[in-house]
C-alpha cells in the first residue's frame, strides 16, 4: 500500500471572536490574515506557519495552570531576547502566567481568550 501524501497546513484554535484573536496573533508575530469571515479566520505568520481561528459559541477559557479547565493546546514562539518580546506581548493584551523561574528557555503567557502560549529563547 502506498502512503498518501498528507501535508500539515494549520492549527485551528477555538475562540468566541475569531477576528479579534487572529488579529492578536498577527500583531504578535507580524503575520497577516489570509481569509476571514465571522466563523473562520486563517492567518500566515512571518515564518510561513499558519494558525486558524474558528468560532466556538460554547468556548470556555483554559484556566492553566489550574487544572479546572485544562489547556487544549499551546503554540511556542521564539525570540532572540525576552525583554522586547515580553513587552510587546503584554502591550497586545497577553498576560504572563509563568516566568522562567525553575526552568530556562521559555515564559508562559495567556492570549486575550486565555489560551496559553510560550515565548522561548531562540538560540
Amino acid at each position: 500500500m502506498t502512503t498518501p501524501k498528507i501535508t500539515f497546513r494549520t492549527v485551528a484554535i477555538d475562540t468566541p471572536d475569531p477576528n479579534k484573536l487572529a488579529q492578536f496573533y498577527c500583531d504578535l508575530t507580524g503575520g497577516k490574515i489570509l481569509r476571514a469571515d465571522d466563523e473562520w479566520v486563517e492567518t500566515e505568520h512571518n515564518d510561513g506557519h499558519r494558525l486558524s481561528f474558528q468560532l466556538a459559541t460554547d468556548f470556555v477559557a483554559p484556566t492553566w495552570p489550574d487544572p479546572k479547565v485544562p489547556q487544549q493546546m499551546h503554540p511556542d514562539f521564539y525570540a532572540c531576547e525576552y525583554g522586547p518580546a515580553h513587552e510587546h506581548a503584554l502591550s497586545l493584551g497577553a498576560k504572563l502566567l509563568e516566568d522562567e523561574s525553575g526552568h530556562e528557555g521559555f515564559r508562559v503567557y495567556a492570549d486575550p481568550d486565555g489560551h496559553p502560549f510560550c515565548i522561548c529563547l531562540d538560540g
